[in-house]
């Protein structure tokens, strides 16, 4: 049987599934208590770079340290659906189990979570609706510039209005290796080329946003094969606050300031 370990992108305490398969990460650790027995700031390392790279720092951390079959990532408050239950504050909430995962990648290389699709706008033009669109765009000159099969696909985040979402993906190793070492030298360079520091704290994070972007540039490039799962999440979702966000950005160019 093989092994798979999914982190968890953890920044406060909270409630996590008991099932093996999970593996909690405080991430932006370095220099901060601990509250749990892995985090982020071990190993070989980004963990400074937390306040931009928001949960890329554990998927750094992964691609580093851990070697299991496969290996995904998951938020605190974001999981896979499944048949596990377990309690986080007064949800009962079902992610994807053991079993479930091994099953899946029986079949397929990745597990990913449902699309989202945007129905009125592409994935380019909500990104510069509510962000500031200069990192994304210099993402697209580094790739044109460093990995020129990937512009194609690159230029078609402007034709496209649906994509797989949060940072979240369950790999087999050897897709998971290949897709970090493309992913961390074009973030690198990245933060070469933009200055992220003249932004807000809410707008540099831009580099897990931009990566969001890239992670299907990278599985249709290469055709790799993969599953769809439901996502699930801790904490009700305010749908009101996102569809009224949403409207204010793609008619009165009102960029977001917080996460809804």
């Amino acid at each position: 049987m093989s092994e798979t370990k999914i982190l968890i992108a953890v920044h406060k305490p909270y409630s996590f599934p008991t099932d093996g398969l999970y593996m909690p990460v405080q991430v932006g650790a370095v220099g901060k208590d601990k509250f749990l027995t892995c985090s982020d700031d071990t190993g070989d390392n980004i963990s400074e770079k937390n306040p931009y790279y928001c949960e890329l720092t554990a998927l750094y951390f992964a691609w580093k340290n851990i070697t299991a079959d496969a290996v995904g990532l998951v938020h605190y408050r974001r999981y896979f659906k499944g048949g596990f239950k377990f309690s986080a504050g007064d949800r009962k909430i079902g992610v994807l189990s053991g079993k479930e995962c091994e099953d899946l990648l029986r079949e397929t290389d990745v597990i990913l979570p449902k699309k989202r699709k945007y129905y009125i706008e592409t994935l380019y033009s909500h990104y510069a609706n509510t962000m500031y669109v200069e990192p994304l765009d210099v993402a697209g000159e580094i790739i044109k510039e460093q990995y020129g099969d990937y512009y194609a696909e690159f230029l078609r985040l402007k034709k496209r209005s649906s994509a797989h979402m949060f940072n979240m993906a369950i790999m087999k190793k050897p897709v998971f290796d290949g897709y970090c070492g493309w992913l961390f030298p074009i973030l690198s360079e990245l933060e070469k080329r933009v200055d992220y520091k003249k932004y807000d704290a809410f707008h540099a994070r831009f580099f897990g946003r931009v990566s969001e972007l890239l992670l299907d540039v990278y599985i249709n490039t290469n055709k790799i094969k993969y599953a769809e799962v439901k996502v699930v999440s801790t904490e009700k979702i305010r749908w009101v606050k996102k569809i009224l966000g949403f409207l204010g950005a793609k008619f009165f160019k009102k960029k977001y300031d917080k996460s809804f």
